[in-house]
Formats: C-alpha cells, sequence, structure tokens
C-alpha cells in the first residue's frame, strides 16, 4: 500500500514538473520542435515530458535549467522559488542589500575625500605656478611634492571607482 501510495505520489510530481517545463517553455516563446532541436532530443520527448508521462534525464535537466535561467531545485519542484520566497530568505536579501549600501556609501565617501584632497594639492600648484610666474624664487620640491601627491591621489581615486565597479560587477554576477 505504501509503495503505491509513494508511486502515486511520484507521478502527481512529474505531472507537477511537466506543466512547468511547458510554462516556462511557453514563457520563451519556443514551440516543442525548437526546444527538442536546442537539446538534441525528439519533439515526442518533449511532449512526454510536459504531460508527465516521462522525466528528461538530469543532465538534460541541468541543461534547461541553465537555458531557463533558473535553479534545478525549481525545476525539480515543479514551481518558481521566487513566487514562494520563505521569510528567512527574505530577511537574508534585506541583510544583503543593507550591506551593500552601506560598502556603497563607503565607497562614495572615500572617493569624495580622495578628490577633496586631490583638488587641494591641484590648487596648492597653481598658487605656487602663479607665485613662481611673479617672479618669486622658489625650491622646486614646493610644486613637485604637491604635483606628486595630486598624482598619488588621482591615482587612488581611479583605484577606489575600480574597485566599487568591480563588486558591483561580481554582485551582479552572484545575482544574476
Amino acid at each position: 500500500m505504501i509503495s503505491l501510495y509513494a508511486e502515486r505520489r511520484s507521478i502527481m510530481d512529474q505531472v507537477k514538473i511537466g506543466a512547468f517545463l511547458k510554462q516556462i517553455r511557453n514563457e520563451k516563446g519556443l514551440s516543442q520542435e525548437k526546444l527538442a532541436e536546442v537539446f538534441g532530443v525528439s519533439s515526442r520527448s518533449v511532449s512526454r515530458w510536459e504531460n508527465g508521462r516521462t522525466m528528461p534525464d538530469i543532465s538534460i535537466m541541468i541543461e534547461l535549467a541553465d537555458y531557463y535561467g533558473i535553479d534545478i531545485r525549481e525545476v525539480l519542484d515543479g514551481e518558481r522559488k521566487s513566487e514562494n520566497m520563505n521569510e528567512d530568505m527574505k530577511e537574508t536579501m534585506t541583510m544583503v542589500a543593507d550591506y551593500t549600501d552601506k560598502q556603497k556609501k563607503q565607497a562614495i565617501l572615500r572617493g569624495m575625500i580622495l578628490f577633496g584632497l586631490e583638488m587641494l594639492c591641484c590648487g596648492y600648484t597653481v598658487a605656487i605656478l602663479i607665485m613662481m610666474g611673479c617672479g618669486l624664487k622658489l625650491p622646486v620640491w614646493l610644486i613637485t611634492v604637491p604635483l606628486l601627491l595630486t598624482a598619488v591621489f588621482a591615482f587612488m581615486v581611479v583605484l577606489n571607482a575600480k574597485e566599487h565597479v568591480r563588486r558591483i560587477q561580481r554582485d551582479n554576477f552572484k545575482n544574476g
């Protein structure tokens, strides 16, 4: 009796998975023939999957998940997880968003400080050049040091920006 129940439950899951596979195929605007061509199977096989009569091989299931841009667990459960997100996942995502926002603010603040320092050094250099243009004899280091500092701060601004962009790209890759 228990094995009959387990077998019926398995068939019900196959039907649910098949309906889900059909739904996501239709969302992509693909025919069964086109999907069969993409995965190197017959359109009859795709029809059987979608009717819940058979299941694709696990390797094809993984490829289907990748192709549709969904998690393999969604295929195996026969439903989208994003619609059924539990409270723990929501809380975790909120914490990640808050942390990312804090990092963004820190990167902007660092960039502003570095840019301000760069502008101070640049202004100082311009002031020294004006004084030297008026005939004042000043030591060379008075212009060399602020020029060097201007270059260093400009380089640090660029590094800060690159680091921030890489972090955004890495986060988008993980989430996307």
